[in-house]
């Protein structure tokens, strides 16, 4: 190589040089002007054999580009002419592949012998030549590359055999133990026998002149003048080789060689050298994609303008799921403002998206410390989607686009951002740990890019995803798979992604490595600082949480004949209670969860929005936790014994037999319910489980309403039961708890431990603070509230 090097330019000609083993061979080669690729160590990271073949490949096929491109030109002779009269052409130098130990190299990667033959079938028209370096040759391993060996070295050999086979007969065995004693075959069938030159010592013998001016001197082979001598730059010792000498002054002579390799990826580069940012509107720059075949890089862009708006960042532990969403989001805010992007995040993986609640393009970060502000971020952004299809409807509008470029004329001003994007970190915890807010992410994935919403996740593997959601993810990152054979993009290619966080598949299979979430000289903290002194628009508008506690006095004007009950999870808007079409209540919550104030609410509303000609309670309350909770006008009995309380309901059950519609009773007397008058009849039931009797043989005190509670409607009754979660399971089967939940009465579920089961259709007890209530009935479903609170009176 030296010898070549010496004789040519490296505009005629250029090296590629591979070492399977070790990398001593070339040390200090690549400094040479000729030198295209140094690729070493190959052994120790053999996805790097793959990654030269693709390299190399490129280089045919760019060789064959440029003589078509010239004109269809057959080969670098006829190139070579052309480039004398178009100088313009690009020059097109011979390129020596030199492989060491390409014996070793073919065992591991038996494949790459059809990329040898086929440089060694077009290298003459292409200007591409081998030159194999190996211990031992196994002629069977070749499989058609010796018709193209033209030129074959060999050294001593261990043994005649080895001689053989690469000379075809045995004198290299012969060879006297000196180093560089060898024969030359060149194919006519005389061997040539020779002793080569050794180049990595010192020079013998030559005077070297210190301090000497510098001058050009023509090179020859003869010795250099002392006076025209100057000495090796950066060498002042006695240690200078040949080789090191060599290189020294070759620097600079000639044109730079054309990289046939770049270095592979290494660590995650900042996000400021990803070169310029993604011309498109809601595109981002997140990393880099090695383009071995193409010899260059190309930036790994996500855009989410389209049907790829929805992204989905799947690797194994430790492989970088987190800050990958990391480095999304900080991209995007990058280059786009707050009005443009904004983000919603859900941190359940390891808290690196915490980093980012100071953004101006971040309204929350909600983690599983705070699981309340986990449901309403979802349901916020949910909401969203509800409330742009509304808006989208009424406004006209009938694609995304038009809404942005309404938006970008200064339309809308009420919305949070143009674009909304909600990343969920870690869903396999979101399914676990909220189950009821996972059903409302598939809902956003699949209806929120018509609306400009869009989701982000990540995850541990491929299955965490459910099918429906997977689907609509149309922007993939694929980081380190704990099974790469588990892979969406591409199995072969997944199981070469090296174990370093960052790295990954492009969507299209390509090796990439996502930036790190920070720039050269800002770290995460300190971009996230700069961003937001440079951010003049306002920034997105946090999460609104359900309070702890919600005083009745702060609770919004309802509509008339409806009770109020709190504020719901979803739109902190109020809830209330339609007596005319949803007559009965159950509440099961544990003690201290809010059940007794939930009736004194009750109680205070009904005693607010009737009169007492209009509305009688009676309060069936054994602990006496409701005296002086209900106006004296309004109440019309409060027993707290078993027997009070059944003589009482024995009261309401007669007054209430003569309200029964007989047959004279007229169509429209039944809608207008005028065949009698007087109160309706609210029975409120505290702690009904120390009410209902325990023993099979004991009298219910309710038993006797049991036969008008489907006629509530009819005779103006209303139920309210309220019980303690623990046993409520086995009791659900009670004559009056059942007949209520067989008239699907709404039913509040607060407080409780979940080993209860389910109590009202299919939500269980969970632990909730106290007020906080699932409220479920057959019109919403189940939706979370907050229930409002009423102090009691000070002397009751």
């Amino acid at each position: 190589m030296l010898g070549l090097a010496t004789t040519h330019s490296p505009a005629d000609l250029n090296l590629v040089l591979v070492d399977f083993k070790g990398g001593a061979t070339f040390l200090g080669l690549s400094a040479l002007p000729h030198v295209s690729a140094v690729i070493t160590n190959l052994a120790d990271e053999l996805t790097l054999v793959d990654r030269m073949a693709d390299a190399l490949a490129g280089e045919i096929t760019r060789r064959q580009e440029l003589l078509r491109a010239a004109g269809n030109l057959t080969g670098v002779a006829e190139y070579a002419a052309a480039r004398a009269a178009r100088p313009d052409l690009p020059p097109l130098p011979a390129l020596l592949v030199v492989v060491d130990e390409f014996s070793e190299l073919l065992a591991q990667r038996p494949e790459l012998i059809d990329l040898m033959v086929m440089i060694g079938r077009l290298g003459r028209s292409l200007g591409l030549h081998l030159l194999l370096a190996s211990q031992r040759l196994e002629e069977g391993r070749l499989r058609g590359l010796e018709s193209h060996l033209s030129y074959r070295i060999a050294l001593r050999t261990f043994s005649a055999a080895e001689s053989r086979a690469v000379l075809g007969v045995p004198d290299a065995h012969l060879l006297p133990p000196v180093p560089g004693a060898a024969f030359l075959s060149d194919g006519t069938g005389e061997l040539v026998r020779f002793r080569s030159a050794y180049v990595s010592g010192k020079p013998a013998d030559t005077p070297v002149a210190r301090g000497s001016a510098r001058r050009p001197v023509l090179f020859g082979t003869g010795i250099v003048p002392e006076t025209a001598t100057d000495p090796i730059p950066g060498d002042d010792s006695d240690d200078a080789t040949v080789l090191d000498g060599f290189i020294a002054a070759a620097d600079g002579l000639g044109p730079a060689a054309h990289r046939v390799w770049l270095p592979p990826l290494a660590e995650p580069p900042p996000l400021d050298e990803l070169g310029a940012s993604a011309p498109a509107r809601l595109s981002a720059v997140i990393g880099v994609v090695d383009r071995p075949y193409q010899q260059r890089r190309e930036p790994l862009a996500v855009d989410l303008s389209g049907a790829a708006g929805n992204v989905a960042v799947v690797g194994g532990p430790r492989s970088g799921k987190s800050t990958a969403l990391a480095t999304l989001v900080l991209a995007l805010a990058r280059t786009h403002t707050p009005a443009d992007v904004g983000v919603y995040a859900v941190d359940l993986g390891g808290g690196a998206l915490a980093q980012l609640a100071g953004l101006p393009h971040v309204g929350t970060v909600a983690d599983r410390g705070d699981p309340d502000l986990v449901r309403r971020t979802v349901a916020e952004v949910a909401g969203l989607v509800t409330r742009r299809e509304r808006l989208f409807r009424d406004a006209g509008l009938t694609s995304v686009e038009a809404f942005r470029a309404r938006r970008a004329a200064g339309g809308f001003p009420d919305e949070p951002a143009t674009d909304v994007l909600l990343v969920v970190d870690g869903v396999l915890a979101l399914r676990t740990e909220f189950e009821e807010v996972e059903a409302r992410l598939q809902g956003i994935a699949a209806q929120g890019l018509g609306y400009g919403v869009h989701v982000a996740v990540g995850a541990g593997r491929w299955s965490e995803l459910r099918p429906a959601v997977k689907e609509l993810l149309g922007t993939r990152i694929e980081l380190r798979l704990g099974e790469p054979g588990e892979s969406e993009i591409d199995r072969r290619r997944a199981a070469t992604v090296p174990t370093r966080p960052g790295h990954c598949l492009a969507p299209d299979g390509g090796a990439a490595v996502v930036a790190a979430p920070w720039t050269s000289a800002l770290d995460t903290a300190g971009l996230v600082a700069a961003l937001v002194g440079a951010g003049a628009a306002p920034g997105v508008p946090p999460i609104r949480t359900l309070p702890e506690r919600i005083d009745r006095a702060g609770l919004p004007t309802g509509r008339p004949g409806r009770l109020r009950l709190g504020l719901d999870e979803d739109g902190l808007a109020l809830v209330d209670l339609d007596p005319a079409a949803e007559p009965h209540l159950l509440c099961f919550a544990d003690a201290e969860s809010g059940k007794t104030a939930l009736l004194r609410l009750l109680a205070a509303e009904i005693a607010t929005h009737h009169t007492p000609q209009q509305a009688r309670i009676v309060v069936a309350d054994p602990r006496r936790g409701l005296l002086g909770a209900v106006p004296g006008a309004h109440l019309l009995a409060a027993p707290s014994t078993p027997d009070a309380i059944a003589e009482a309901v024995r009261d309401i059950a007669e007054s209430l037999r003569h309200r029964l519609p007989g047959p004279d009773v007229t169509a429209r007397e039944l809608r207008e319910r005028s065949w009698w008058t007087g109160p309706d009849v609210w029975l409120l039931v505290d702690d009904y489980d120390l009410v209902a009797p325990t023993g099979s043989g004991a009298p219910h005190p309710l038993l006797p309403l049991a036969e008008f509670l489907p006629q509530a409607k009819d005779v103006g009754l209303h139920v309210v039961v309220a019980r303690r979660c623990g046993g409520a399971g086995r009791a659900l089967y009670d004559p009056v708890l059942g007949r209520l939940r067989e008239l699907g009465a709404p039913g509040l579920v607060m407080n409780g431990s979940p080993d209860d089961g389910a109590l009202v259709d299919t939500v269980k007890p969970a632990p909730m603070p106290p007020g906080r209530a699932m409220l479920v009935d057959r019109r919403r479903g189940a939706r979370r509230i907050q229930l409002a609170w009423l102090a009691p009176e000070p002397d009751a």
